[in-house]
């Protein structure tokens, strides 16, 4: 079957981000481009043609995490069922897979350059705080909730969710047990809603 027009480079660029993320979770500051070439399979060439920077890869990175987890913010369900899918997808991100080791990464890599960690947090978790807080600005405005303060209430459903799971990460401590996570995340949507109920 023929390859459609951009195919290859979108593989080839996912590749060279699941490289960059591992080689950042291990290297920190000690991460080379030359390094996530290798690891991703791919030249130098073609990994400064399609980032020119480890700031760049870092942005790609956190808009690439930030779209996945927001995800359920472009649905059309109902409060609830949005809220529940965004804190399954924030839990999961947390609890399984690599964001322990992404996140001590990037904790090494912040000192010695703020500038990819600052970028980091605009691109990624910024972002998905940014696309919440509009995504409850329409609810207030459909008159499904009542949020005088989008943003804060962004940041208040955010740590609803997380809790310390985010802090135990970045130190190394046990992520936080949780035994049923789509309970978890529909009891915190839940309780959020109520606070935010319509008059």
């Amino acid at each position: 079957m023929a390859r459609a027009l951009g195919q290859v480079d979108e593989r080839k660029g996912e590749a060279i981000l699941d490289a960059a993320r591992d080689v950042f979770a291990e290297k920190g500051p000690a991460a080379t481009m030359e390094e996530i070439a290798r690891r991703a399979g791919v030249s130098k060439q073609t990994l400064y043609n399609r980032f020119g920077s480890k700031l760049e890869i870092g942005r790609a990175l956190a808009a690439r995490r930030s779209e996945a987890v927001t995800a359920p913010l472009r649905t059309a369900g109902d409060p609830e069922t949005v809220l529940t899918a965004l804190a399954t997808a924030l839990l999961e991100k947390i609890l399984c897979g690599d964001a322990g080791s992404s996140m001590r990464g990037l904790a090494l890599m912040s000192p010695e350059a703020p500038d990819i960690g600052r970028v980091i947090y605009d691109s990624g978790p910024g972002e998905s705080l940014r696309r919440l807080s509009a995504w409850l600005a329409e609810q207030d405005r459909r008159g499904l909730m009542r949020v005088p303060d989008p943003d804060h209430a962004a940041e208040m459903f955010s740590g609803m969710v997380l809790g310390h799971g985010h802090l135990r990460l970045v130190l190394g401590a046990a992520p936080p047990q949780v035994a049923d996570i789509p309970a978890r995340a529909r009891e915190t949507a839940r309780r959020f809603l109520r606070a935010f109920a319509p008059d």
